[in-house]
């Protein structure tokens, strides 16, 4: 069998946690941050994490991670 490869993409974007969940970046904090309040900006630095359907798909993305 032929190796699978890895997304370059995704894997630049995701990291797993321990038990199988996918961390991500949230988007929104890119440009026009003087119109966003210094809570939201804070929430935004937060990881997310992705939902079930997501998850699968990332999966697949990332088979050696």
């Amino acid at each position: 069998m032929p190796k699978i490869k890895t997304s370059r993409s995704a894997a630049k974007r995701f990291k797993f946690t321990k038990n199988g969940g996918v961390k991500h970046k949230r988007a929104y904090l890119r440009h026009l941050l003087s119109s966003k309040s210094r809570g939201r900006k804070r929430r935004l630095r937060q990881a997310g994490t992705l939902n079930k359907t997501d998850t699968a798909t990332a999966h697949a993305l990332l088979p050696y991670l």
